[in-house]
């Protein structure tokens, strides 16, 4: 069994944060938590690997598929295509949207990492999302702008959902980066964070 102070979360900056200036500002909130970066890039996505890493299963567009007829419906808008072509929309526009520039890639390691990353991020929708996450603070995108655009919401991050376990965390980060990308080092505030006993603070 891993230690809990080593577990890993994948996260990404979007385009829209890279574009905005913001990548400090992320980083900072994530790293004044005490989660460890072991890992980072500035890429350009290819539309192979963003396929392979946002891979849904039938079951996931139709059921995306069917909230977004039931919302065409109730505004009488025309429904021309079944609904799980409309949830493989959703896919397709966020592809579309991450290869416009460069993203920021990272992997970070501690102690409940995916769930203080999420906790940081707030939620996938940037209006509802609280003041003080960095999708709160940071934008004033919607789904229904976004919906209305025909794109991809700029929520500014992709995050490992925690509810998805660490298995799919584990997924992302082999999609993309290599073992020998991430590094095991020590900080100095890991003793604060994790020694039991901190008997090493007085002289």
């Amino acid at each position: 069994m891993s230690k809990p102070q080593k577990q890993r979360t994948f996260v990404m900056l979007k385009p829209d944060a890279v574009q905005r200036s913001l990548i400090g500002e992320m980083i900072k909130r994530i790293e004044r938590t005490g989660l460890k970066l072991v890992g980072l890039k500035l890429a350009v996505c290819d539309e192979k690997r963003l396929l392979e890493h946002y891979a849904k299963d039938d079951a996931w567009y139709l059921k995306k598929g069917l909230g977004i007829v039931d919302g065409m419906k109730s505004r009488g808008e025309e429904i021309t295509r079944e609904p799980i072509e409309y949830g493989k929309d959703i896919v397709r526009a966020l592809v579309k949207f991450m290869m416009v520039g460069p993203v920021v890639q990272m992997v970070w390691e501690g102690n409940e990492a995916m769930v203080v990353v999420k906790k940081i991020a707030g939620t996938t929708e940037p209006s509802t999302s609280d003041v003080g996450t960095l999708r709160g603070d940071f934008t004033i995108d919607s789904y229904n702008l976004a919906n209305m655009d025909n794109r991809a919401a700029r929520n500014l991050i992709h995050i490992t959902d925690p509810a998805d376990g660490a298995e799919e965390a584990n997924r992302e980060i082999a999609i993309w980066f290599q073992e020998s990308e991430l590094l095991s080092y020590r900080l100095l505030v890991d003793e604060m964070l994790y020694d039991v006993d901190l008997n090493s603070t007085l002289e």
